[in-house]
């Protein structure tokens, strides 16, 4: 095996030579690579969302470095590049998905070389793209964080547009001063994930996979928040480490949740609840019990130390407990 610290730079200047002979739009759109000297107990690997790029998880990330863990968030296919991009000259979004599950697939095997486990996750088609890499790897994957998975969009109209429409389509909130991404993109680049994520939705009724986490918004028009509900509940048949929690309307939350500056004003509680989650290894019934307990008006600590959960309950828990409303984890499950 090659020494750990050879091997970080070999992967960190392949892709520096990779993107700079794209060239780049910008700084923003650069991988993101946070790793310390020496292997770590987790690998973190994100995949931002579409048309954007990993400053979607620089927040995060660094959370998760400065917590001991090395972390990955490389740049996709077609995505970030420099050009006169537009409806008569649409940036080179792959067309077929097999570029991305082989995208995936690679950075998974280079992530295990970096620590003892793998924690995978991403943003909208990007939390698409790791719940099949979960599917797809459940014994090599640790945990999977699912922020706002693209299962199809927020209203039938754009579903069918996504399926049948073959033209460009311009993002309407392009100008936000945090979109370093795309303006726009040709319809079918979208379309291969709008399938991905059928397929993510049968095969997860039946098919063993990592314990994954959905967060969902209520305030996101982008996506289905219905079915990330059934999507952690179709898990949970399979995962019982699986959680999920969406995030109240008045929060004001929008799809692109992962940063202040693209519109989440509440980006450190969404960071406190995937440590929480990372770090944890509690079942959802656990969870659940615990906060049945707090309803019935123990502190936090009474509550697990009641339930023999003591040593397997992690700081973050306790903060992330004492923000949220226990009725919204013990809720029954909507089908």
């Amino acid at each position: 095996m090659p020494d750990y610290s050879d091997m970080i730079a070999a992967i960190v200047q392949d892709i520096n030579l990779r993107e700079a002979a794209l060239p780049l739009k910008n700084e923003a759109c650069r991988s993101r690579f946070l790793l310390h000297p020496q292997p770590t107990s987790k690998v973190c690997l994100f995949f931002h969302g579409f048309t954007a790029a990993p400053y979607q998880f620089e927040p995060l990330g660094q959370a998760l470095f400065d917590a001991g863990y090395n972390v990955i968030t490389p740049l996709q296919p077609g995505h970030g590049q420099a050009g006169d991009w537009g409806r008569n000259n649409p940036p080179p979004l792959p067309e077929e998905i097999e570029v991305y599950q082989q995208f995936a697939l690679d950075w998974l095997h280079q992530a295990q070389a970096l620590g003892e486990r793998v924690v995978v996750g991403g943003l909208s088609s990007g939390a698409t793209l790791a719940a099949w890499l979960a599917l797809e790897k459940p014994q090599q994957i640790d945990r999977t964080l699912l922020f706002a998975p693209y299962i199809s969009g927020g209203n039938r109209v754009m579903n069918w547009f996504v399926q049948i429409l073959p033209y460009y389509f311009e993002w309407m909130n392009k100008e936000l001063p945090g979109n370093f991404g795309y303006d726009g993109f040709r319809i079918p680049a979208l379309r291969i994930f709008l399938e991905l994520g059928r397929t993510v939705v049968d095969r997860i009724k039946q098919a063993p996979i990592a314990p994954l986490f959905v967060l969902s918004s209520e305030d996101d028009h982008a996506t289905n928040a219905n079915e990330h509900r059934e999507l952690f509940e179709s898990a949970l048949h399979h995962q019982p480490q699986s959680w999920y929690h969406s995030f109240d309307e008045s929060l004001n939350i929008p799809h692109t949740m992962m940063t202040k500056s693209e519109g989440n004003q509440y980006q450190d509680l969404l960071i406190t609840l995937a440590k929480a989650f990372i770090e944890s290894d509690l079942t959802w019934a656990e969870l659940r019990a615990i906060g049945q307990q707090m309803l019935n008006g123990k502190p936090f600590e009474k509550a697990v130390a009641d339930l023999n959960l003591g040593d397997r309950v992690v700081p973050e828990l306790s903060v992330m407990m004492s923000v949220l409303d226990p009725s919204l984890i013990i809720a029954p499950p909507a089908s």
